[in-house]
C-alpha cells in the first residue's frame, strides 16, 4: 500500500500523496486534516510519511493511542492490519500483498477500459459509414 502511494517514487509519502491515498480510500481529509495526520507520526520532523512513521499509525491504532475521529484511526481501520500482532515484517508483507493486489485489479480495469474504448470507436466508424452512405 505504501509503495502504490508513493507517486515520486522518493520511499516517502508526502502531503499531497496522503491526500491522493485517502481520497482513493474514500475516508478524504482537509488540507489540516491531513497535515496533522502527518505531525502526529512524523518522527524526524520533515513534513513527510517515511515507511516507519507509516507503519507507527497501525502500531498507535493497535494500541489505542489515535482518536477514534481521527484520519490516522481512519487509515487505519481502512487498512485492515495489526503490526503489535503482525510486528513489522509481517506488515511490510502485507502492503506488499495488498500492492500486488491493486495491480492486479488495475491491470484488469485497464483492459476492460481498452476493450470498452475500442468498440466505441468501432461504433462510431460504423455510424460515420451509415452516414456516409
Amino acid at each position: 500500500m505504501f509503495k502504490l502511494y508513493d507517486a515520486g517514487r522518493d520511499s516517502f509519502i508526502d502531503l499531497m500523496e496522503l491526500k491522493l491515498m485517502m481520497e482513493k480510500l474514500e475516508a478524504p481529509q482537509t488540507h489540516l486534516g491531513l497535515k496533522s495526520m502527518i505531525k502526529e507520526v512524523d518522527e524526524d520532523f520533515d513534513g513527510k510519511l517515511s515507511f516507519r512513521e507509516f507503519l507507527l499509525i497501525f502500531h498507535k491504532a493497535a494500541a489505542g493511542e489515535l482518536q477514534e475521529d481521527s484520519g490516522l484511526m481512519a487509515l487505519a481501520k481502512l487498512s485492515e492490519i495489526n503490526v503489535a500482532l503482525e510486528g513489522v515484517k509481517g506488515a511490510k508483507e502485507v502492503f506488499e500483498a495488498k500492492v500486488q493486489a491493486l495491480s492486479s485489479a488495475s491491470k484488469f480495469e485497464a483492459e476492460l477500459k481498452a476493450k470498452q474504448d475500442e468498440r466505441k470507436q468501432e461504433e462510431e466508424k460504423r455510424r460515420l459509414r451509415q452516414a456516409a452512405f
